[in-house]
C-alpha cells in the first residue's frame, strides 16, 4: 500500500511539474503581460530572493538558450541578457530596469560558478615547500601573528605558538591545500587585532584558578580554546563545504552586488572564525576533544541561518564601497 501511494504521489508531482505548473504559468502570463522573468525582477529585490529564483526558473525552463544562460562566461553576460530579452519579445527601450536586474543576478550565478572553481584550484594545489612563493607566505603570517618573536628556523616548535601540530605548518595543509594558508594569512592581515586576540584567547587556561606558568608546565591540553592555525584550517573547510553545496548562494547573493569573488569568500570566512571563537566559548567543552562536536553544532547553525534567503552572515563586508544602485 505504501509503495502504491509512492507511485501515486510521484506521479501527480510529475503532472504538476510537467502539466499543470507550465499551464498555470501561460495563464499567468496572459493575464499579467508578463513572463516569469519579469514577474521575479518586479517582484523581489535585488540578491539571494530574486537571484535564486531566477536560476531556478533558467534551470528548469525546456528552452535550451535560458538553461545554457546559467554557464555562460562572465564576458558573455550582456550578450546573453539581449538573447534572453528578444527570446522573450521584451523591449529592452520600455522595459530598462529588467535588463538591469537580470545581468545583474546572472553576474551572481555565474560569478559563484567561478569562485567555486577557484576556491577548488587552491584546495587542490599542495604547500610546496621549494616554492618561494608558498614559503614567503607561511613566513609572512609567522610575523602577522608573532611580530615581535624571530622564527629561528623554518623547522621550528616555535610553529606550535600559533596553534600548528607541529615543527612543519606544510603537513598540516595537507586537506585544504593553499586554500588554507590564503584564509589564515588573510585573516592576519586584513583583521589583524581580531587575529591577535583569538590566538591570545586560545592560549589561555581554561581555569581561571590555575595561572599560566602552571598551566605550561602541566602541559594540559585545556585551554579556553584550540590550536588557532588547526582551527583555521577547519573553518576553511568548513567556509568550503558551505560553497561547494551551495549553501553559502545565499550569503554571497546578499552582499556581492555582481560577481562574487574569492575576496568575498576570504571575509567569510573572517566571519565564521569569529563566530566559531564566540560558540567555543559558548559551548564551554571540557577540552579539545570535543572539536569535532562543538564543529558540527556550529555548522548546522550556520546552515540554519543560510535558509532564511535574506541572510548576509558578515553584511559589513557588503562591498558598500562600490555604490552600485538600481540592481
Amino acid at each position: 500500500m505504501k509503495h502504491f501511494l509512492r507511485v501515486v504521489t510521484q506521479f501527480l508531482v510529475f503532472l504538476y511539474c510537467k502539466c499543470l505548473w507550465r499551464g498555470l504559468k501561460f495563464v499567468v502570463r496572459k493575464f499579467t503581460g508578463r513572463c516569469e522573468l519579469q514577474r521575479i525582477c518586479y517582484n523581489n529585490k535585488h540578491g539571494a530572493r530574486r537571484t535564486l529564483k531566477i536560476e531556478s526558473s533558467l534551470r528548469y525552463s525546456k528552452n535550451e538558450l535560458l538553461q545554457s544562460a546559467l554557464s555562460v562566461h562572465p564576458d558573455k553576460v550582456e550578450k546573453t541578457i539581449d538573447d534572453i530579452m528578444a527570446l522573450k519579445k521584451i523591449n529592452p527601450d520600455t522595459n530598462p530596469q529588467l535588463g538591469i536586474s537580470l545581468q545583474a543576478s546572472l553576474f551572481q550565478i555565474v560569478g559563484y560558478r567561478s569562485l567555486v572553481a577557484e576556491v577548488e584550484k587552491l584546495r587542490r594545489e599542495p604547500y610546496d615547500c621549494e616554492n618561494p612563493h608558498h614559503e614567503e607566505m607561511l613566513m609572512k603570517l609567522w610575523k602577522e601573528l608573532r611580530p615581535d618573536t624571530p622564527l629561528t628556523g623554518r623547522i621550528s616548535k616555535q610553529w606550535c605558538e600559533i596553534g600548528f601540530q607541529g615543527s612543519d605548518p606544510k603537513t598540516d595543509f595537507r586537506g585544504m591545500g593553499l586554500l588554507g594558508l590564503h584564509n589564515l594569512l588573510y585573516f592576519a592581515e586584513h583583521d589583524k587585532a581580531t587575529a591577535l586576540q583569538m590566538l591570545h584567547d586560545s592560549l589561555q587556561p581554561k581555569h581561571n584558578e590555575m595561572n599560566q606558568t602552571d598551566w605550561q608546565q602541566k602541559n594540559l591540553d585545556k585551554a579556553i580554546g584550540y590550536s588557532f592555525a588547526i582551527v583555521g584550517i577547519n573553518i576553511t573547510d568548513l567556509a568550503y563545504s558551505l560553497l561547494v553545496s551551495g549553501a553559502l548562494k545565499t550569503h554571497l547573493y546578499n552582499v556581492a552586488p555582481e560577481i562574487p569573488s574569492l575576496l568575498h569568500f576570504q571575509q567569510t570566512f573572517c566571519y565564521l572564525m569569529q563566530e566559531f571563537h564566540h560558540f567555543w566559548i559558548e559551548e564551554d567543552p571540557s577540552d579539545i576533544m570535543e572539536f569535532n562536536r562543538v564543529r558540527s553544532k556550529f555548522h548546522r547553525k550556520v546552515l540554519r541561518q543560510l535558509k532564511n534567503p535574506d541572510m548576509a552572515l558578515c553584511p559589513h563586508f557588503s562591498a558598500s564601497d562600490l555604490h552600485l544602485v538600481n540592481l
